[in-house]
């Protein structure tokens, strides 16, 4: 599966999410759904991962965190 055919079922997933939920729901309501989504579109994913940041030679280990992680499983 290419970048773009991936793109688009991630897109699709969230896209199927705010269809059924609509807005105004917390931003961890939104997010358990599109982790159900990507599953079933066969889609390997990650959340709430942590990226370091590098500041004047010191690494910032909890300085970013990262909602989802996306690819083909």
């Amino acid at each position: 599966m290419n970048q773009n055919e991936i793109t688009s079922k991630i897109i699709g997933a969230a896209i199927e999410v705010h269809k059924s939920l609509g807005p105004g729901l917390l931003e961890k309501t939104y997010e358990e759904c599109l982790c159900i989504e990507l599953e079933e579109s066969g889609l390997d994913y990650e959340k709430q991962l942590l990226l370091p940041i590098r500041y004047r030679d010191k690494e910032l280990r909890d300085a970013y965190r990262i909602d989802l992680k996306a690819g083909y499983c």
